[in-house]
């Protein structure tokens, strides 16, 4: 028998608990990495996995109506869709911008007309990055001080044969990427406002292609009655970098529009509409996804009620107009013509109208500008003489002509003689107020060799300070930003009280004028003059006006210091004026139905070596109950002309305004309105 072979070890089990315990290694990282997961970042994952992220977005609203003293609208809203562009950051490259700036341009249509050269060089400068090294050699650069020399150094280079290289979509382009550049960071800027339909539709098609930019809900001014009021009525515009940090510390957006000129500066706090909030909220949990808006509505800024009548405007608009274009040779240069009429008890301004320089719709010029109102101030003058105890009621002065040292001869029209403070305003004695005035320096003409500075020194300070309480020279308070106060004349030599006395020294705006003769019809009580009357919430419907929200009362500024006795023979005198037998004004005014009463003055004035006149009315009418007072200036006429502006534009005013207390038709629509161009 053979012996049996030794069996051989097998080495499959070996193998087999290597790759068990393998397979254990793996499974224990695996069970630990597991137990990391959902017991150490177990939370975080949740976070992970149930996220919510909100965004915000305020949506402007448009801005208040304003409306005249009958609530017919002259400045609504008309709804537009603007082109916007948000800069993520300021960091972000001008390349990056350009690039949009070019894809935005094949969409809508661009206005270049606002391009300046600067722009034009800079746009060369970023579209020839390699080329503008060129222009400053190596050398240069190392001399310079900085990129900001270097860059002066470049523009300086630039050529018109280097701008000539630019193409007219290059020019679109950069009248894109110029209003991109301008904006802040993370704030919607304005591209374009007011874009068609078909573009907003492109746009939205493509806004995957153009990050930051987006389609914003808009609104413009439109001015219903086109150029009437239209000054008075204020602009909007972007946010005025000086005036950055006050808006923005009163919850304003870097991108909002503002009022920036009179009744929308003014009133910017009541027309301004609070913007609606739209929240979009995404929750992921679990892997799902859900959305949900939760929006705020926005509301319409509050209304103005003005103290204006449409109606009446347009007819003051057109009688200055026809009266200054039919007589334009009249004019030493460029015609000019501003009337105001306002309500003597309330301070209403219901009409203002101006033409400046051969162009209607300069309304705003009442306020901001100044002129020798002539011998329409002579009320003041009387009266300053009552004050200061020098005259008396009824008192006769002799007019003759004055002879004073060092001064040209002083004289009236015409030798009056003997005239009382009466006939001296109706006859428009200058004489009568130059005796006042030598009175009130303590200087007796005739025996009086010399005058006495401190006494002259003295009169002039009582003059305008007498003055100033009818508002002449002084701030007449009206609701806007900015008026004048007219020019002081700086010499105070004994000749120019002289004329000061005659409204020919210092200057004053037309309302200055119409608040004085006011003061004079209000039995010298000196009201606030004001352009609104109410605040009111929005109106639901164009029949239903909103729910009054302040109420704005007549508000008197200070009372005159003279006698009731005193400013009743002023206003006898305003009455002779247009009613008396001798009257400046008698032959316009004396067979008027209203009963006026006023002051006619004339101002002698040299324009470009022309000696020419300034036309002055001022008035108010009825007599015994005034509830209009006026003031009219035409300046810079050619002397000694046939044409009475004043008078003829204070006539046909006063006509118009007492035919439409028996019939009234409305204002006329403008037969485009006007849009309003925001101010950048």
């Amino acid at each position: 028998m053979g012996k049996n072979k030794p069996r051989k070890k097998g080495h499959v089990p070996a193998r087999l608990n290597m790759l068990f315990f393998a397979v254990f290694i793996l499974f224990s990282a695996l069970i630990l990495r597991l137990g990391m997961v959902q017991i150490v970042q177990g939370e975080d994952f949740e976070r992970v996995l149930d996220r919510t992220s909100n965004t915000t977005a305020r949506i402007d609203a448009p801005r208040g109506l304003m409306l005249d003293r009958y609530g017919t609208p002259v400045v609504e809203n008309q709804l537009e869709l603007s082109v916007t562009y948000t800069n993520p950051s300021r960091q972000t490259s001008s390349e990056t911008i350009l690039e949009v700036a070019r894809d935005l341009e094949k969409l809508i249509e661009v206005d270049t007309s606002r391009i300046t050269e600067r722009d034009r060089m800079d746009f060369w400068l970023l579209i020839n990055s390699d080329r503008r090294y060129e222009l400053v050699t190596k050398e240069e650069r190392a001399a310079l001080d900085g990129p900001t020399e270097e860059y002066q150094l470049e523009l300086e280079r630039i050529t018109e044969d280097h701008l000539a290289e630019l193409t007219t979509e290059d020019e679109r382009v950069m009248a894109i990427f110029r209003e991109m550049s301008r904006g802040y960071a993370n704030t919607p800027q304005r591209i374009k406002r007011g874009i068609t339909e078909e573009e907003a539709n492109i746009i939205s098609e493509n806004l995957d292609q153009l990050p930051g930019v987006d389609i914003l809900r808009d609104s413009r001014r439109n001015y219903v009655f086109g150029e009437a009021f239209r000054t008075i009525f204020g602009s909007t515009g972007s946010i005025p970098r000086e005036k950055l940090d006050y808006y923005l510390s009163r919850g304003y957006d870097r991108s909002d529009i503002v009022g920036t000129s009179y009744l929308e500066l003014e009133y910017e706090d009541v027309l301004r509409g609070q913007k609606a909030v739209v929240e979009s909220i995404t929750t992921s949990t679990g892997g799902e996804i859900e959305r949900s808006v939760n929006e705020k509505p926005g509301q319409r800024g509050n209304d103005l009620v003005l103290t204006l009548d449409m109606e009446m405007q347009q007819k003051l608009d057109n009688i200055i107009s026809q009266e200054i274009n039919s007589k334009g040779g009249s004019f030493i240069s460029q015609r000019t013509a501003y009337a105001v009429m306002m309500d003597p008890k309330t301070g209403d301004i219901l009409a203002m109208s101006g033409y400046s320089n051969g162009e209607p719709n300069d309304q705003i010029g009442n306020v901001t500008k100044a002129f020798e109102m002539g011998s329409s101030v002579k009320g003041a003058s009387v009266l300053a003489g009552y004050q200061t105890g020098v005259i008396s009621h009824g008192q006769t002065l002799l007019d003759r002509p004055i002879d004073l040292p060092g001064t040209p001869l002083k004289r009236s029209y015409t030798d009056m003689g003997y005239v009382n403070d009466i006939k001296a305003l109706e006859r428009s004695s200058n004489v009568y107020m130059f005796e006042i005035a030598m009175r009130m320096m303590g200087y007796n003409y005739g025996s009086s060799r010399s005058f006495d500075t401190q006494r002259v020194a003295e009169a002039y300070d009582e003059t305008r300070y007498i003055f100033s309480q009818f508002g002449l020279g002084a701030e007449t308070g009206i609701d806007l930003p900015g008026s004048a106060l007219g020019y002081q004349g700086r010499r105070t030599q004994p000749g120019n009280l002289l004329d000061l006395m005659i409204g020919q020294y210092d200057t004053y705006t037309p309302l200055q004028l119409v608040q004085y003769v006011a003061t004079i019809a209000n039995d010298g009580y000196r009201v606030k003059p004001r352009l609104v009357s109410e605040i009111r919430e929005p109106s639901l419907s164009p029949d239903e006006p909103g729910a009054i929200l302040h109420k704005f009362e007549p508000q008197i500024l200070n009372r005159v210091d003279v006698s009731d006795a005193d400013l009743n023979r002023v206003q006898q005198g305003f009455y002779a004026v247009m009613n008396g037998s001798q009257g400046t004004g008698a032959g316009m005014f004396r067979s008027a139905s209203y009963n006026p009463a006023g002051k006619t003055g004339t101002a002698q004035v040299r324009v470009q070596g022309i000696d020419g006149n300034n036309q002055i009315l001022v008035g108010y009418a009825p007599y015994d109950n005034p509830e209009v007072a006026f003031a009219i200036i035409v300046p810079y006429t050619v002397r000694d002309n046939s044409a009475n502006f004043a008078q003829s534009i204070g006539k046909k005013m006063l006509d118009e305004y007492f035919d439409l207390k028996e019939e009234r038709n409305g204002p006329t629509i403008a037969d485009v309105p006007i849009l309003e161009e925001v101010e950048d």
